[in-house]
């Protein structure tokens, strides 16, 4: 695998190409392409985010630079700005799209047991929120959100026993997140943590109660209920009080008409009082208050996800090249994901991303890389696959 082939090479061998190829011709990429294809596409925009480039003259100057290095790399060569550009301009974004699902498929099982989920709960837990880019409104108007704003919104659902992203749907940031529940697969038994933004009764009963599957949420300050019954609990652990509930205004309980449990917790470090809406009727009264401080692990992968993945400018202004250089973003992420289980490389996916860029078109092993390299131990010490501690 090694023998004459650059860091870059190495890393792209693990790229799945049969199921690569299935994507392409699902959308016809290659079609009246004779020299520039959408596996070259994909390997120059792996580059440029590995590497760290700004613009597409960024991108073409440093393939110029090292022309000499492009054959062992895998890589036909140095492609011209323009021809990049109109790749990402018209080759459908749905292509890289659906090889990141290809993708997640293949990293999701070797991380499940990296987690630093604390609760012992057989259960799948996700997390589902969504951020948002921004984007300038002069050059991209068909993201328009506000007045003088223009942004897209990246929904994600982060399993949290793995901290990996298994569901991602890009849309205008004028959608309403709620909207995009109507896309997740609901897994029967498994938990849905999200936040009060989401709270719509009509589709928390269809799209997750009535598949059998549970939620954890925030209620909204002026919801109507009714108290049926209180239970006991322990109010040491900051829990103040547990109670099963009906929805009294005639609307809500039309959509929701079966008991919801809502759970009252105060924070003894803020003084702050929660309180925690659920279907989940066995757990016990801390455990519903635990799962919605677990969510916050979809908020740290946010900010590494913006802070790491080059997604804050961009190389196009259409939606096509936008949402072209996003997706390819994730996958070169969970290229490189996939890599460090495989070679078992036992360092943080930031540090492995972080020397590996440096080293690019370096004719040496991965294993030997980072068996010269003593990586400080400040910055490991959490080796998971997007390691929190070193946003």
């Amino acid at each position: 695998m090694n023998s004459g082939q650059t860091v870059f090479a190495q890393l792209m061998f693990f790229i799945p190409q049969r199921e690569f190829n299935q994507c392409v011709d699902r959308y016809d990429g290659n079609y009246h392409t004779h020299k520039f294809t959408c596996y070259d596409q994909f390997l120059v925009m792996c580059f440029a985010q590995y590497a760290r480039r700004n613009s597409l003259r960024d991108i073409e100057s440093s393939l110029v630079a090292v022309s000499h290095k492009l054959y062992h790399s895998g890589i036909s060569h140095a492609v011209a700005r323009n021809t990049l550009a109109k790749a990402n301009e018209n080759r459908c974004w749905r292509i890289y799209s659906d090889f990141a699902q290809v993708l997640i498929k293949k990293v999701r099982p070797l991380y499940q047991d990296d987690s630093s989920f604390s609760l012992d709960i057989d259960n799948m837990v996700y997390a589902f929120d969504s951020t948002t880019i921004s984007l300038c409104f002069k050059l991209c108007p068909w993201a328009k959100f506000r007045t003088t704003k223009s942004g897209i919104k990246i929904h994600t659902l982060l399993e949290l026993k793995s901290n990996l992203p298994i569901f991602i749907h890009l849309t205008n940031a004028s959608v309403h997140d709620v909207k995009i529940l109507e896309k997740l697969y609901i897994e029967p038994a498994a938990i849905y943590v999200m936040d009060k933004g989401y709270i719509d009764f009509f589709r928390l009963y269809h799209l997750i109660h009535t598949k059998r599957a549970f939620f954890v949420t925030r209620a909204k300050e002026n919801m109507d209920y009714a108290v049926i019954k209180s239970v006991n609990v322990d109010k040491q652990p900051g829990v103040v009080s547990d109670e099963i509930i009906k929805l009294t205004n005639y609307q809500t309980f039309k959509t929701y008409p079966e008991n919801l449990r809502l759970v009252t917790y105060k924070d003894e470090a803020t003084d702050k009082v929660y309180k925690f809406l659920s279907n989940q009727m066995e757990f016990d009264s801390l455990t519903i208050a635990q799962l919605y401080k677990e969510r916050w692990n979809i908020e740290l992968f946010f900010k590494w996800m913006k802070q790491h993945l080059h997604i804050k400018s961009f190389y196009g202004t259409s939606e096509n090249a936008v949402y072209t250089q996003i997706w390819i973003s994730v996958c070169a992420f969970l290229i490189l994901a996939l890599a460090k289980k495989k070679l078992e490389i036992d360092v943080s996916l930031y540090t492995f991303a972080q020397t590996l860029g440096l080293f690019l078109f370096e004719r040496t092993s991965i294993k030997d890389l980072f068996n010269k390299i003593k990586t400080p131990k400040f910055f490991d010490q959490t080796p998971n696959l997007f390691s929190l501690s070193e946003i």
